[in-house]
């Protein structure tokens, strides 16, 4: 029995499972499954799974219809495939907002949701520590140790919403506890974007607090190097380690003083260089 559409974030983890499943029950064929769709190509189907091509706006219609999706799980697989199309934050996001209130109008679960409302604001990870941090604290106590300030309602929000995921829950006493003691980004797909969103307001608090916290209590550092794909990989694979090496020092303060942020940065300052004979020639986009 296949799982709900509502259950995948890839359309074609959807179209790949639907032919398993179909060619598990009868010998069910990649050419028949495309001309059930309307397709001149017999492998046009297996091509989309492969990631050798994607589907567009029409011909995801014709596939959810011959998947036999209708209504909003039909809608539902427009919006994956609009969803991976995307080219910017900003569309991804527009679709994957839809993806969640066709799914609430629904009245039907859409898997990563939590964790993408989670990541989608600075105040729900701060919140989230603070709760813990200052049992027996009133909403508008722990919005006032907030930077930058928010208010004693965007704090009873994210207490609610934290509990209502569980990544918080409230003993008999009233007191807030973590269901883990750490989260990570890792290497999330469903919640990308607004991992990005989270992601640009931190680097944003970071340059506030270049600007106005005393070096006392900030720490900024950074180092300007020539890297191969080997040993930017290398150093990619040391960043992971380090963040490990952080989380496992903090994981046993009981009564922290104050909720910190760690931000890493590893990115190009110029495009790949290109070595040939006789000079150095920078490879520009396009080429």
């Amino acid at each position: 029995m296949m799982k709900s559409v509502t259950e995948y974030k890839k359309y074609r983890e959807y179209v790949l499972d639907y032919y398993q499943e179909r060619k598990r029950c009868s010998a069910f064929t990649w050419r028949e499954f495309a001309k059930d769709a309307g397709f001149a190509s017999g492998s046009y189907l297996k091509l989309v799974c492969d990631g050798k091509t994607r589907l567009r706006e029409e011909s995801a219609k014709k596939t959810a219809l011959a998947m036999g999706l209708v209504g909003f799980e039909f809608d539902y697989f427009l919006l994956m495939v609009r969803y991976e199309n995307a080219k910017t934050d900003k569309e991804k996001k527009k679709c994957f907002e839809e993806m969640q209130a066709l799914g609430e109008a629904s009245r039907v679960k859409i898997l990563g949701s939590e964790m993408y409302t989670f990541y989608e604001t600075w105040k729900h990870s701060v919140v989230r520590e603070l709760a813990v941090a200052m049992p027996g604290a009133k909403p508008h106590e722990i919005a006032k140790v907030c930077r930058p300030a928010i208010s004693a309602a965007d704090v009873s929000d994210s207490l609610h919403f934290l509990v209502k995921s569980g990544l918080l829950t409230r003993d008999i006493k009233g007191n807030y506890h973590q269901t883990n003691r750490s989260l990570s980004t890792g290497r999330l797909n469903v919640v990308a974007v607004a991992v990005h969103s989270l992601l640009r307001q931190m680097g944003e608090f970071a340059l506030d607090a270049l600007d106005k916290l005393p070096i006392s209590e900030r720490h900024f550092s950074g180092i300007t190097m020539g890297v191969t794909a080997e040993s930017y990989a290398k150093v990619v694979e040391e960043i992971a380690a380090f963040r490990k090496r952080i989380i496992t020092i903090v994981a046993d303060e009981n009564k922290p003083e104050k909720i910190c942020r760690l931000n890493f940065q590893f990115f190009p300052l110029t495009e790949k260089i290109e070595y040939g004979n006789t000079d150095v020639q920078t490879k520009k986009k396009g080429e």
